[in-house]
């Protein structure tokens, strides 16, 4: 199965570093450049990636940008595309993206939502919906990354953008423990309610400028996961979006705190196999060359 890989993460640590990892253990506060990925995804047919911002510091958003457009331009780098970052409740957000728009490796802007400093309702702001609208005037989309008990606000904020591209990211965050009986949990909590996340979901993927990355499930699956342990989420979302708004996305290095990117892909092709060979073909690969105007595969030397 040719892959095209819609959430890959890097940081070259010699360039920057984001704030966050210096409250996380090995193996994400390791370096994780192109060299680590292509290690990681040896044997996999990967024809490209598509960088996903890393949540750097604000200072460093226009130096990460210009660093993953030159990855983009070499042929050395599987990294095809990219997604970067912004504040879109910070009134300079649109000169941000005036200063990247022409740039054909970018294709949209994240701002994540789950965190601590991010209140609630935030993407329902006044400033931050315009700042949204913005990004689909000018063909650019917006990552969505909010915590599951928060959907809801991310259908609001849908529904006042009807000319702007999102990519719901990570399953709604979906976390798989939610979906299994408590001897499967490995005794930690699950981040929402099953049943709410599935009504959520439902209802964003009414949307038809909404596209579902399926991906981030195992960072939060139990240590001893086993693909039917993710196999509800990741159907829900294949049946809610439809074959052709659903795009996979291996969330590397975060994967890594359960697993390897490999084991996802076969856990994820493991769910799947019962799926026409097309729809496969569409999660894997074909919808992301669609979605992100990709045009050329990366051949490793």
């Amino acid at each position: 199965m040719t892959i095209i890989d819609t959430h890959q993460h890097l940081w070259n640590l010699d360039r920057f570093q984001p704030p966050w990892l210096g409250e996380v253990p090995p193996p994400l506060s390791e370096r994780h450049t192109t060299a680590e990925y292509l290690e990681h995804t040896d044997g996999l047919d990967v024809a490209g990636a598509v960088y996903m911002e890393a949540d750097v510091a604000p200072e460093d958003q226009v130096a990460e940008a210009e660093w993953i457009i030159g990855l983009c331009e070499s042929s050395d780098h599987p990294t095809r595309a990219a997604v970067i970052s912004g504040r879109p409740e910070h009134d300079d957000f649109e000169s941000r993206v005036d200063q990247f728009k022409d740039y054909p490796f970018i294709k949209g802007f994240r701002r994540v939502l789950q965190v601590d400093e991010v209140p609630p309702g935030c993407c329902l702001e006044q400033r931050f919906v315009r700042s949204v609208q913005y990004l689909g005037e000018v063909g650019l989309s917006y990552d969505i990354c909010i915590r599951p008990r928060e959907l809801d606000d991310a259908v609001k904020l849908v529904e006042q953008c009807p000319g702007t591209r999102f990519i719901l990211d990570h399953c709604g965050n979906a976390d798989p423990k939610a979906f299994l009986s408590a001897d499967r949990t490995g005794g930690g909590e699950p981040w929402h309610d099953a049943e709410l996340w599935k009504r959520s979901m439902a209802e964003i993927a009414k949307f038809d400028n909404v596209v579902c990355k399926i991906s981030g499930l195992v960072a939060r699956a139990p240590a001893d996961w086993a693909a039917e342990d993710l196999a509800e989420p990741v159907n829900h979302c294949l049946d809610e979006f439809g074959p052709d708004r659903v795009v996979f996305g291996s969330d590397w290095p975060v994967v890594r705190l359960t697993a390897s990117f490999k084991r996802w892909v076969a856990a994820l092709q493991e769910i799947v196999r019962e799926r026409s060979e097309e729809d496969q073909k569409k999660l894997f690969h074909d919808n992301a060359v669609r979605l992100y105007g990709l045009t050329s595969r990366f051949t490793r030397a």
